[in-house]
């Protein structure tokens, strides 16, 4: 029997947007990523060591006008973002309440977990997700 490929990380995540530059603004307003560099019409985004690309449809006419991202499709449900506290949670509330963002409230998950997540929506409804570990 092989053994499994030994991976050490995510390298990086691409989305695919309707509207590059509408996403690239919420990417770095909101969770601090900045642009790195153009790759076509993509936009290569880091924040630390992860590394975002956000395009077009690879094939923009096999693209579904108008169309939305919806998590009880094959393939992505969300991304989750690490931050320090739950006061960085509430921080993120207000600000995304400010700026009219679509988003849930802070949800502990129990002593199980030790987590509170904070759930909102990206301009083309991908669902994103801040977590939180209880304090120490």
């Amino acid at each position: 029997m092989s053994q499994p490929i030994q991976t050490t990380a995510i390298h990086h995540i691409t989305l695919t947007v309707s509207d590059v530059q509408r996403s690239q603004a919420l990417y770095e307003a909101v969770l601090g990523f900045q642009k790195i560099a153009d790759y076509g019409p993509r936009a290569v985004m880091a924040k630390g060591s992860v590394m975002l690309v956000l395009g077009p449809p690879p094939d923009p006419s096999q693209a579904t006008a108008g169309d939305r991202f919806n998590p009880n499709r094959v393939g992505l449900d969300h991304l989750s973002f690490a931050v320090e506290s739950r006061e960085e949670l509430e921080r993120a509330q207000q600000m995304l309440a400010e700026r009219g963002v679509e988003h849930k409230y802070i949800k502990d998950l129990g002593p199980g977990f030790g987590l509170y997540v904070f759930a909102f929506r990206d301009p083309d409804n991908i669902a994103l997700e801040l977590t939180a570990p209880y304090p120490r």
